[in-house]
C-alpha cells in the first residue's frame, strides 16, 4: 500500500516549486496537439472527398480543389481549436482521477480550485488564437473561397473541362468530353462535342484539337481531322461530314459575381452596419472565444472519474454537454437574427448559464470530496 501522507507532503512541495504547474501544462499541450491533429485530419479528409466529388461531376475545376481545401480548413479552425482545448483538459484531468493522483493532490491540501490556474495558463493563448481566427482570419478565408469559386465559374468553357468527364456548357447547348488536355500547349486529344445549332442537333468527334485566340480577343476551339454527324439517324436530312479543320467559338463565363454573404463580411463591417443578422454573426464570432474559455473551466468539474467505474460515462456526458452548449449558441444567434430576443441576451445569456453550471460543478465536487473525507474519518 502506498504511503499517502508522505506522498501528499512530497506533492505539496512539488506544487510550491511549480513542478506541478509545468508538468500539467505540458500534458495539456501534448494531448491538445494530438486531438487537434486528429480532428483536423477528419475535417480535411471529409472536405477533400466533397471537393473531389464536385470535381468529378464537373461542378468544380480540378486545379481549384487544393486552394478551396485550404480556405475551408482555415474557416473550421476556431471550432476545432475549441473542441481540442476542451477534450485535452478533460482527458488529462480524468487520467489524474483514474490513476488516483487527484486523491494525493487533495490530501496535500491542493483543492479543486487550484487547478484553475494551470488550466487558464494553457487555455489563454488558445482562446486568443481562436479570437483572432474567428474575428479576422475565418471571414477572410470564407470571402476568398467565394471569390475563388466565382473566378472558376467565370472561366471559359474549355478551361473548365475535366479530362474523362462529360461537361455541359453554361448555355446548356453543348456537351464536351475530352480524353487528355495539355495545359501548357493547349493541345487536346480525342474530343467529343454534342451541340445544338439553329435547332439542328450535331455530334462531332476528332482525334485532336487546339485553342486559338483571334486578334479581337475571341477564342475558338479548333477540331482537327474529325467527323460531324448532323440530324437524326434514319431521317432524310441526316448526313455525315468529314472535315480537316472545324472551329467553334468558345463562350466565356457569364461574368458572375459572388453574392454578399454575412459570414464573409469583416468584423468592422458588421459593427458599422448593425442589422439583426449582422449582430447575430458578430455574436457568433465573439461567442467562440468566450465559449472556449468557459469550456476549459467546465472540463475541470466534468473530469471527475471513479477509478473503479472507468471514465467512459463522464466523457460521454461531457461531449453531450458540449454539443448542447454549441447548439444553444447557434439557436440563440438565430433568434437574434430573427429579432426574437435582444442582442445582449443572445450574447451573454447562454454563456452566463454555462458559467453558472461550471460554478455549481466546482461546488458539488468540492462538497462531495469533503463529505467523503468526513465519512472515512
Amino acid at each position: 500500500m502506498p504511503d499517502y501522507p508522505q506522498t501528499a507532503r512530497l506533492k505539496s512541495k512539488l506544487f510550491r516549486k511549480g513542478l506541478f504547474h509545468h508538468v500539467l501544462v505540458r500534458e495539456f499541450i501534448s494531448n491538445g496537439a494530438l486531438v487537434f491533429a486528429t480532428l483536423l485530419g477528419i475535417v480535411a479528409i471529409s472536405q477533400l472527398i466533397r471537393f473531389l466529388g464536385e470535381a468529378v461531376s464537373g461542378k468544380l475545376a480540378v486545379d481549384g480543389v487544393l486552394a478551396l481545401l485550404g480556405f475551408s480548413a482555415l474557416s473550421y479552425l476556431p471550432v476545432l481549436l475549441s473542441m481540442s482545448l476542451f477534450i485535452s483538459i478533460l482527458l488529462t484531468l480524468s487520467r489524474c482521477y483514474r490513476d488516483s493522483e487527484m486523491v494525493v493532490w487533495f490530501s496535500a491540501g491542493i483543492g479543486l480550485t487550484r487547478w484553475i490556474r494551470p488550466v487558464l495558463w494553457y487555455a489563454a493563448p488558445v482562446v486568443m488564437l481562436i479570437a483572432v481566427l474567428s474575428l479576422v482570419l475565418s471571414p477572410w478565408a470564407l470571402r476568398k473561397s467565394d471569390d475563388y469559386k466565382t473566378r472558376l465559374q467565370n472561366r471559359d468553357e474549355t478551361a473548365a473541362i475535366t479530362p474523362g468527364v462529360f461537361r455541359e456548357s453554361e448555355q446548356s447547348d453543348r456537351v464536351y468530353f475530352v480524353e487528355k488536355v495539355d495545359v501548357a500547349s493547349g493541345h487536346i486529344s480525342k474530343i467529343f462535342v454534342r451541340s445544338i445549332q439553329n435547332g439542328q442537333l450535331g455530334t462531332m468527334v476528332a482525334r485532336e484539337g487546339l485553342q486559338e485566340t483571334r486578334k479581337n480577343g475571341d477564342r475558338f476551339l479548333v477540331l482537327l481531322n474529325g467527323t460531324r454527324y448532323e440530324g437524326t439517324p434514319g431521317q432524310r436530312d441526316y448526313r455525315i461530314v468529314e472535315f480537316e479543320r472545324y472551329a467553334m467559338r468558345i463562350e466565356g463565363g457569364g461574368g458572375k459575381t459572388s453574392l454578399p454573404n454575412v459570414r464573409t463580411l469583416s468584423t468592422p463591417a458588421l459593427w458599422r452596419n448593425p442589422t439583426s443578422w449582422n449582430l447575430s454573426e458578430l455574436e457568433w464570432r465573439l461567442g467562440l472565444p468566450i465559449s472556449a474559455a468557459i469550456l476549459a473551466l467546465l472540463a475541470i468539474g466534468l473530469s471527475f472519474v471513479n477509478p473503479r467505474a472507468g471514465r467512459s460515462f463522464n466523457l460521454i456526458f461531457a461531449i453531450v454537454l458540449y454539443m448542447i452548449y454549441s447548439n444553444m449558441i447557434s439557436v440563440t444567434n438565430a433568434w437574434v437574427g430573427q429579432g426574437k430576443i435582444a442582442p445582449g441576451i443572445g450574447l451573454w445569456g447562454i454563456h452566463a448559464l454555462m458559467l453558472c453550471v461550471a460554478t455549481l460543478l466546482f461546488y458539488w465536487r468540492m462538497t462531495l470530496f469533503s463529505w467523503r473525507r468526513v465519512f472515512k474519518k
